[in-house]
């Protein structure tokens, strides 16, 4: 049953997003890792941080939950070392950041076989990325047409490598990080351009030796992790879509507390200021390790922008956002060098092109981004195809379209954003 979100009068409030689910993957498995029990404040409470939660218990840890404060959920884990992680098979379901971190931690293992599988999404999300480093460390690993899952590790002695990237990947660089904690010698990654670092800051944290050099990371193996008590803040990732909301629909302002401003994680601000967007950022201090502050948007006049190179890492899971933005900006706005995003859950240039096409809007995509007119768009309805981000982005296409947005598949934001549409909602109250 489709779920319809029409035009909207001004969004106007105050509300703190979810945690991040980024950093609550992690959170998790570095824990796992770790010795003794774990403390996470504010872990996301979502259908693919569950799938992380089950990851971890059937490797060996134990997993309790202790109520909630102003943050979120609060859970202990009591890891099982870096080298205790228990042979099972272990189901992903739709989490595409366990599927390609965990294998890291387990290939290095010193016995054991695991086996990694998901939903129908899932086995369409190449993993050869990690897999072709990995096995330049030594690692043993095969997968289905030799790039797309079920993917099977067997344990085997690692050696450290130096890797560059071709692409700029947080999940590959974070798999071979925790592969180079367990490996032989130094482990080095390069990136062409600079991607998120929660694990870095994360592990160096919890007592590995990490540093930052010659445009890249090294790790050095480690025998043990000590994580001290972890924090998670506010999900940049999911405040991208009220700050988008607040933008587009005349009259708004919005205001987000307690979000991660990790600069790694915030280009999608550069590239919105760049297109005339009114946005404050009211930097707070740091959570958990991680920068945070309020954001504050307001209904603006936006311009038509080119999007590529090193900004694209830094914005990759809101590209679709600014091209949401980009229906109702004046003028042309190119997104380029951003072929990640046919890895995602869905191939997002197409879904984000098709839905924004079915909306009315003027969007084509490129081998490598897309190209996006202004003029607005006129509503209709559009499908998610499972993925989280498009069935989202198709609610805020609605409060802004001219005729109001049917968005079939809904249920998808569960997978990062169980309360996407009461928080909506709540912007929209009068």
């Amino acid at each position: 049953m489709a779920t319809r979100f029409d035009p909207a009068g001004p969004l106007r409030g105050r509300l703190r997003p979810p945690p991040d689910k980024s950093i609550s993957h992690r959170a998790a498995l570095i824990a796992a890792m770790g010795e003794g029990e774990t403390p996470i404040d504010g872990f996301l409470d979502s259908a693919d941080t569950h799938s992380t939660l089950a990851a971890v218990r059937a490797l060996g840890a134990t997993v309790e939950h202790g109520g909630e404060d102003g943050l979120g959920p609060m859970i202990r884990i009591r890891g099982v070392g870096l080298r205790g992680a228990r042979a099972t098979k272990i189901d992903v379901g739709n989490a595409g950041t366990l599927l390609r971190l965990l294998p890291g931690w387990l290939a290095g293992q010193p016995e054991g076989s695991w086996t990694l599988d998901g939903d129908d999404s899932i086995r369409r999300r190449p993993v050869d990325r990690i897999a072709a480093p990995l096995g330049e460390m030594g690692a043993r690993l095969s997968c289905r047409d030799d790039r797309l899952p079920p993917l099977e590790v067997e344990a085997a002695p690692l050696r450290g490598i130096s890797y560059e990237m071709p692409i700029a990947s947080a999940q590959v660089k974070s798999c071979l990080l925790f592969a180079g904690l367990l490996a032989e010698g130094d482990t080095w990654v390069g990136e062409p351009a600079r991607s998120r670092d929660h694990t870095e800051r994360m592990l160096a944290a919890a007592g590995a030796n990490v540093a930052w050099l010659r445009g890249g990371v090294s790790i050095r193996s480690a025998k043990r992790l000590e994580p001290e008590a972890l924090a998670v803040p506010a999900d940049f990732s999911s405040a991208a879509f009220f700050l988008v909301a607040a933008l587009l629909v005349p009259g708004s302002e919005v205001t987000l507390t307690g979000v991660g401003t990790n600069p790694t994680r915030t280009g999608l601000l550069t590239i919105l200021e760049r297109m005339g967007a009114e946005i404050e950022v009211e930097v707070e201090g740091k959570h958990g390790g991680e920068p945070i502050g309020t954001l504050r948007a307001r209904a603006s006049a936006l311009r038509g922008t080119e999007v590529g190179g090193k900004e694209v890492p830094l914005a990759i899971d809101e590209l679709p956002l600014v091209a949401l933005a980009a229906c109702f900006a004046e003028g042309e706005t190119l997104i380029r060098d951003a072929a990640e995003l046919r890895r995602k859950e869905s191939d997002r240039v197409a879904t984000t092109c098709a839905a924004l096409t079915a909306l009315g809007g003027e969007a084509e995509p490129t081998e490598d981004g897309m190209r996006i007119g202004g003029g607005g768009l006129r509503g209709g309805a559009i499908e998610s195809h499972g993925d989280h981000r498009i069935a989202m982005l198709g609610a805020i296409a609605g409060l802004a379209s001219r005729e109001g947005v049917e968005v079939e598949g809904m249920g998808a934001a569960a997978v990062s954003y169980p309360g996407f549409e009461a928080d909506l909602a709540s912007l929209s109250s009068p």
